[in-house]
């Protein structure tokens, strides 16, 4: 008998350990996808287009060595718009609490890149811009919450925003 109390024991207590709690899972939310554009509208990186760029590589600034590539890529819409397609791969650095009141909701970190786009006429030419990305981390999520480029705000997201995939629009 109390073999099987023991046995019956062991299998309540492995229930209770599988139960799933959603509230429990944290949200991730951290892939972008970044369009370049000129002030015209036209797409730069369609490589094929006339005063488009014809390559570029992205390099991790806070990595562990002077050329850490990230990589980063290039897909295309269904209308033909090209994007860079950033899910993860830049090292991260704490930015601050985001509540120093309450420093249980979390930590805001930040990536930096540089993004050397090749763009050729008659000569090579390259053209080297910045590209920060910060994220919140909170038990329930960890999301980009901001993105730099060139020091200057290109996407902001609210902490309750819902998750998804986040479009920034370079104007260069």
């Amino acid at each position: 008998m109390m073999k099987y109390f023991w046995s019956i024991l062991v299998a309540v207590f492995a229930l209770i350990g599988c139960k799933s709690d959603d509230d429990s899972l944290q949200r991730i939310d951290q892939a972008l996808n970044i369009y370049v554009k000129n002030s015209a509208g036209q797409d730069l990186l369609n490589s094929k287009k006339a005063g488009s760029f014809t390559g570029y590589s992205v390099n991790d600034i806070f990595g562990n060595k002077d050329n850490s590539p990230v990589s980063i890529s290039l897909r295309m819409t269904t209308d033909s718009l090209f994007y860079m397609d950033y899910l993860a791969g830049a090292k991260r650095r704490r930015l601050d609490s985001i509540s120093p009141d309450n420093p249980g909701t979390g930590t805001s970190y930040f990536s930096r890149m540089q993004i050397t786009y090749t763009k050729s006429t008659n000569v090579a030419e390259n053209v080297i811009d910045t590209l920060e990305i910060q994220y919140r981390n909170t038990p329930t999520v960890f999301q980009v919450s901001k993105v730099l480029y060139n020091r200057v705000p290109v996407f902001s997201k609210d902490a309750d925003a819902p998750t998804s995939i986040n479009t920034v629009t370079i104007t260069k």
